[in-house]
């Protein structure tokens, strides 16, 4: 009777393997031959690139809708917990062999489950976009109750700022999906393959006559240089991939906890920064050198490194201290902050105040961008949005004034009226509230034109400009305490490790945080 039970039990886990087999392999899918053919990766594989080895540890719903008609293995999503790294995530891939990847019953219950899993247990989480939508033929099964569809994008913007939540995008995500990564804090895009977009291009022509390619309607591409959607464009989905696990690196698990330290790194050889920052102020600079020169080696992971490129964003090292970068770039339209910069940089700076993040500004700038055609793209609310992120900031910000600091430039990289932590200054440095152009010819720009000969009054102008060059040198605003130091560009990066150890302690035990989250603002 005994070995008629075990026997019995025996043939019941047999059952349990032989579906997990049939659900999990890829060769039984119809759709596996055309995946292949384009050049892209099983879900399963993804996964398996993903995560450390034999580290997943839980996968619900692994049988959802086992039993249906059709073959639906896991309703077209795989959502599961495992380890990169050594750390717990969570994630939910779409399956694009079962049915393109479409959202079902169930696939929209399964999301929603792992979110809410993620959002109780703390842990960052991962979507990996590839889906044709939602199933028009279930749709009043999934759109309109409190447990459909928009539950997930209600989740989305309620875990922002809780727990790390990084978006993949290895192919389609239309219509409302198209706001799973626009809630996301990290998007990654594979170009030539994503797409996002609320109408399709035919759509498109139907309601407004307009002809348009996939690629210029939502193209990878597109979203990282145009829209701002996309933070990082990469040729392959191993790439993207690789990218998240970087990026990883510098996040914490959730908004309670800091990002650890790491083992020091030399930054790698190269000029010094006195080599690199020319005197004269009109003389384009590239900000990445200086950052090489601060950074911990091969540590700058650039966030947005195609869109609004006057204004460079990114994590990095500093002494083994997880460190956002806010930099202007002179050698792009001069440095100087358009609508789309000012945007840029208020998501990165929520996004390291989100998970306690410090914040590094290089400064070298004239200001904002001045026009017509920027005040309709609503540059003063734009730069105000960037204005307020940046006051309100609550981790350890240093601002570094490298050359240029002029107008309301100076203040929105958190210079000394936006109450940082430090800011201080590389020797050459020049904060004023204009550049000595507009100054000279706002201050006389009667007395120019009175002057009748053409000679005289060039002559008249570069002497006033170079008196007023005199009066804004870095030497007036130390003496008066308004900047806190001048560092010597050979000191600068021990001064920052030494300054971002001062204003990190009891935030990397958790005292001192405050207790707020900040939710992550794309635009």
């Amino acid at each position: 009777m005994q070995q008629d039970i075990l026997n019995k039990k025996s043939g019941h886990d047999q059952k349990v393997y032989e579906k997990l087999d049939e659900i999990k392999t890829k060769s039984n899918r119809p759709y596996y031959q055309k995946l292949k053919d384009q050049g892209k990766l099983f879900v399963r594989d993804k996964i398996k690139y993903l995560v450390d080895e034999d580290s997943i540890e839980i996968e619900d719903g692994v049988f959802a809708r086992e039993n249906d008609e059709q073959f639906l293995p896991g309703d077209a999503v795989v959502t599961l917990i495992a380890k990169i790294n050594g750390r717990k995530v969570a994630i939910i891939a779409n399956d694009l062999t079962v049915k393109a990847g479409t959202w079902g019953v169930k696939t929209i219950e399964k999301i929603m489950r792992m979110q809410e899993l993620a959002e109780k247990r703390m842990i960052p989480l991962i979507y990996m976009i590839d889906s044709a939508g939602a199933r028009l033929n279930e749709q009043f099964d999934t759109f309109i109750d409190r447990r459909h569809a928009g539950k997930i994008f209600y989740n989305t913007a309620r875990i922002s700022g809780n727990v790390p939540q990084i978006s993949l995008v290895f192919g389609a995500s239309p219509a409302g999906s198209a706001y799973l990564p626009a809630l996301c804090d990290f998007v990654v895009m594979v170009d030539k393959n994503a797409s996002v977009y609320l109408g399709s291009p035919r759509m498109a022509e139907m309601a407004t006559g307009e002809k348009v390619s996939m690629e210029e309607m939502g193209g990878a591409r597109m979203h990282n240089q145009i829209s701002g959607l996309g933070d990082m464009l990469v040729k392959t989905e191993q790439e993207a991939l690789d990218a998240t696990k970087r990026y990883l690196e510098f996040m914490p698990q959730n908004w309670k906890e800091t990002v650890p330290l790491s083992e020091s790194i030399d930054p790698l050889p190269g000029k010094n920064i006195e080599e690199i920052v020319p005197a004269n102020q009109r003389v384009p600079m590239d900000m990445y050198a200086v950052i090489d020169r601060i950074v911990d080696a091969d540590s700058f992971f650039e966030f947005k490194q195609l869109y609004a490129k006057e204004l460079i964003t990114g994590f990095c090292r500093i002494g083994g201290r997880a460190v956002g970068i806010v930099a202007n770039q002179s050698k792009v339209k001069g440095g100087v902050l358009f609508p789309e910069s000012a945007e840029k940089a208020a998501h990165f700076v929520s996004l390291c105040d989100a998970y306690n993040v410090p914040l590094l500004f290089l400064v070298d700038l004239p200001g904002f961008m001045v026009g017509s055609k920027v005040e309709k793209e609503a540059i003063i609310r734009r730069g105000a949005r960037m204005l307020s992120t940046v006051a309100n900031a609550t981790v350890p910000r240093i601002s570094v004034i490298v050359r240029k600091a002029y107008g309301a430039g100076y203040v929105v990289m958190s210079g000394a009226s936006m109450q940082p932590d430090a800011c201080i200054a590389l020797p050459q440095a020049q904060p004023a509230v204009m550049g000595p152009e507009a100054a000279v010819n706002a201050m006389y720009f009667n007395k120019i034109q009175s002057i009748e000969d053409p000679e005289e009054r060039q002559k008249y102008i570069i002497e006033q400009r170079e008196k007023y060059n005199k009066d804004i040198n870095v030497w007036s605003p130390a003496s008066q305490l308004f900047i806190d130091d001048v560092v010597p560009g050979d000191r600068l990066r021990n001064d920052l490790i030494n300054r971002f150890e001062l204003y990190s302690e009891n935030r990397d035990t958790l005292e001192g945080i405050a207790d707020k989250k900040t939710v992550v603002r794309r635009g």
